[in-house]
């Protein structure tokens, strides 16, 4: 059985193994896969595994021996679920794994924004402590989150775990989920929809997936709802806000700063206008990628293809 691995560099730098996978097939690894390269490198496979490299009807038409696509990550837009459904190809994600490890970034972001100690840090090696008249300073209005509010767009398992760490700040939350469930263990908690979120809270952060509903949510009208001290913060899919609206808003101080992992494009463009943008924080899509996480993603990776090997698909999508 020939196995093809379209993208596994950011998964498997080399601090990992792919022995698991090894033993199950004939395996064929690639750190990058152009779009020109996908039929060359997948031809003949019956397994391909793909984090970021888009597999649409044109590549799935032309890949005959192709019976499971093993999706390096829980989303999954990259692949045209319907067309592998039509065909016959089982698509299987990696849910859960890296919950922790987003968790962590948002709170990182957050604290960033809210403390700013790269700052702060940098200010006393530069010596301005050493020359301060007093014995402290600040340059930043430090924020205490105790008693503010967090509304979080998509309280699902992340948003649940970001809902925890809030309450242990002594924050208020906000939540919301197309399906609701009870929350009832949570005396500082409560649903509203998404207006309200933005409208009431001082940190919002984005949880939820990228679907047609959520794409561009966080635009130049949205943003406008929000408190002009509040925090935006997207450890989740850049496409939900629209860079630009946002590099508006920060600049124009509609809203306090931003704190994201995700943009609209991956990698962006070198002028993207946050990349300019006031009191904005950017990492390049990280929240996920601790050693831990990327361990668990790789044991579950290796866990579905021996499911689907043994008959009993796993975590499949386009069912």
């Amino acid at each position: 059985m020939k196995i093809v691995v379209l993208d596994g560099y950011t998964l498997n730098p080399g601090d990992l193994t792919w022995e698991g996978i090894e033993q199950l097939g004939e395996l064929t690894v690639y750190d990058r896969t152009p779009a020109d390269k996908v039929l060359e490198r997948a031809a003949d496979a019956e397994v391909l595994f793909t984090n970021k490299t888009p597999l649409g009807e044109d590549v799935l038409e032309n890949l005959p021996n192709l019976k499971f696509i093993g999706v390096l990550a829980t989303g999954y837009n990259i692949v045209n679920t319907e067309v592998a459904k039509a065909k016959g190809i089982i698509v299987s994600n990696v849910p859960g794994y890296g919950t922790a490890s987003v968790v962590q970034m948002t709170f990182a972001l957050l604290l960033e924004l809210t403390q700013h100690v790269k700052h702060h840090s940098d200010t006393v090696k530069d010596g301005k402590w050493a020359k301060s008249a007093d014995w402290c300073y600040w340059d930043y209005p430090l924020i205490e989150l105790a008693g503010k509010t967090m509304g979080i767009i998509g309280f699902g398992s992340i948003g649940e775990k970001v809902g925890d760490i809030a309450t242990a700040f002594g924050m208020n939350i906000l939540g919301s989920k197309r399906h609701q469930t009870d929350q009832s263990h949570r005396p500082n908690f409560r649903w509203a929809d998404v207006p309200e979120i933005l409208e009431q809270s001082d940190v919002v952060s984005i949880h939820c997936p990228l679907t047609p509903e959520t794409k561009g949510l966080i635009n130049q009208e949205n943003l406008k709802r929000m408190k002009p001290t509040a925090f935006l913060l997207n450890t989740s899919r850049g496409p939900i806000i629209v860079d630009q609206d946002l590099a508006n808003a920060l600049n124009s101080d509609v809203i306090a700063g931003a704190g994201i992992d995700v943009l609209s494009v991956e990698p962006p463009a070198a002028d993207n206008p946050l990349f300019t943008a006031k009191n904005c924080l950017i990492t390049p899509h990280i929240a996920w990628a601790t050693k831990e996480a990327r361990s668990r993603l790789m044991a579950i990776t290796i866990a579905n293809l021996e499911a689907y090997l043994a008959g009993n698909p796993v975590n499949v999508v386009n069912t």
